[in-house]
């Protein structure tokens, strides 16, 4: 059996952990499928790089709002996808041949299980490897649900993991799931040239966001793809490139491809953590207290695996809480989760950090709401944009912000002077009134849902 230093499962975010630091220690990375993890393959990037493209053929396409005469010909998709995965892959190969020629680290191509406290056996091509360590670093990441009537269909469907790197785009496409994936990778498709039916258990797209968000979000889906919403899948028919989904209303959707985007579950249940002492929770996220250790001496995790929060930029920082607290056991800090922000990449972008108004309702929290529309600021005429809103909550009395929501173009840059007032507590009124606001920029729509407060 191999000892090692530390090893890290997981080679996304996971592979942050292991810096200059750590040089002179053995370290092994184990990794089964991407170095990158999702975010470079099969996520965050690989996404935006497709909806930046589709946000170009919908302005050429709506030219004419400007007065400019253009005409949109074709998304060439096999050439946008092969430049988009030809950088991102030869992105992945790259960071897994660094890996490998550093004296310092091995790397284990295959799948990690525990087979004992701080014990592993690594499936590799080759057979099986046992290993261990001193420390050991969770960060296996998730993967897309797909639930029974479509996994026990036995006919193809499509993940996030699979769609982005099909050969064409569907004739119709049928998604199940109304979250931002889903959302984002109907645009994607939609301005592409496939028809787009989207199958959503709730009332509402985007329902974890800000109740007016989600609301005026779906009315403007309702002009671009066919919705079902409030209903379930029940079954699958048809044959691969002829779909048929049937509805739990009896309702039919005919389609050549279907996108599963419902949702994401964590590893863990892939790693046989009760040999190893290391609890989940009912979801099968990992235990982890704020120090990100687990419940078994040694072995800390991070990312999608673990997090209250699945996000990119979450998994990041806990890389980074992660890599103190290995090194430096008298001194640890903690990962803290509070004023996270997020982004939906569609059109029009969406940027949330903080409470919605529902939460606020829920909390029994006194609050009050400040908006602006976009429509009302100068560049906004600019932009001919009668559908972007800024709505922020605040703390009655002292302007203490609760939440922030933006709907409309670069949402997810306007969105940050709230995240930085929100996590130094920079008061409402003192954000308004102190910084010079820039006319005619679009940043006056924050400014202006400010001042609505009235503070």
């Amino acid at each position: 059996m191999r000892h090692h230093d530390l090893i890290v499962i997981g080679a996304g975010s996971g592979n942050a952990v292991v810096d200059g630091s750590f040089t002179g220690l053995d370290v092994a990375v184990v990794e089964e499928k991407w170095f990158g993890g999702t975010c470079l393959n099969a996520g965050c990037i690989p996404s935006k790089m497709l909806a930046f493209a589709a946000h170009v053929a919908s302005t050429v396409r709506e030219a004419g709002t400007y007065d400019v005469d253009a005409e949109l010909r074709a998304v060439r998709w096999r050439e946008l996808r092969d430049r988009v995965f030809g950088r991102l892959d030869a992105a992945r190969e790259e960071g897994r041949r660094g890996r490998e020629a550093d004296d310092g680290i091995t790397v284990y191509g295959g799948r990690a299980r525990f087979t004992g406290p701080r014990r592993l056996v690594v499936e590799l091509p080759d057979g099986p490897v046992e290993v261990a360590a001193d420390q050991i670093v969770i960060a296996a990441g998730g993967r897309p649900l797909v639930p029974p009537p479509v996994a026990d269909s036995g006919l193809p469907y499509e993940t996030s993991d699979t769609v982005m790197r099909v050969d064409a785009p569907p004739r119709r496409l049928a998604v199940l799931g109304g979250g931002y994936i889903a959302a984002e990778l109907a645009e994607v498709f939609s301005e592409a040239g496939s028809a787009v039916t989207i199958v959503e258990k709730e009332e509402r797209l985007l329902g974890p966001q800000d109740e007016t968000v989600a609301e005026r979000f779906t009315d403007l889906a309702r002009d671009r793809y066919d919705l079902r919403l409030g209903r379930e899948v029940t079954g699958v028919g048809g044959r691969p490139g002829a779909l048929r989904l049937t509805l739990d209303d009896g309702s039919t959707v005919e389609a050549d491809m279907l996108l599963v985007a419902a949702g994401r579950v964590p590893n863990s249940d892939r790693l046989d953590l009760d040999t190893a002492g290391v609890k989940t929770r009912d979801d099968g996220r990992i235990v982890v207290d704020a120090y990100q250790r687990t419940t078994a001496e040694g072995v800390f995790a991070l990312g999608d695996i673990c997090t209250p929060v699945p996000l990119k930029h979450v998994a990041n920082r806990e890389a980074k809480v992660v890599a103190h607290n290995l090194l430096h056991p008298d001194d640890l800090v903690s990962a803290d989760h509070d004023g996270v922000p997020a982004a939906v990449f569609t059109r029009p972008q969406i940027a949330s950090v903080g409470a919605t108004e529902q939460d606020c309702r829920d909390r029994g929290l006194e609050y009050l709401v400040g908006t602006a529309q976009y429509a009302d600021v100068a560049y906004g005429w600019a932009m001919e944009d009668t559908t972007g809103f800024c709505k922020v909550l605040a703390e009655p009395g002292t302007g203490r912000l609760l939440g922030a929501h933006l709907m409309g173009s670069q949402a997810p840059t306007l969105i940050q002077p709230l995240v930085l007032a929100t996590a130094l507590g920079i008061d409402a009124a003192t954000l308004a009134d102190t910084p010079y606001w820039i006319h005619p920029a679009l940043t006056e729509v924050v400014e202006n849902a400010l001042l609505d407060l009235g503070l």
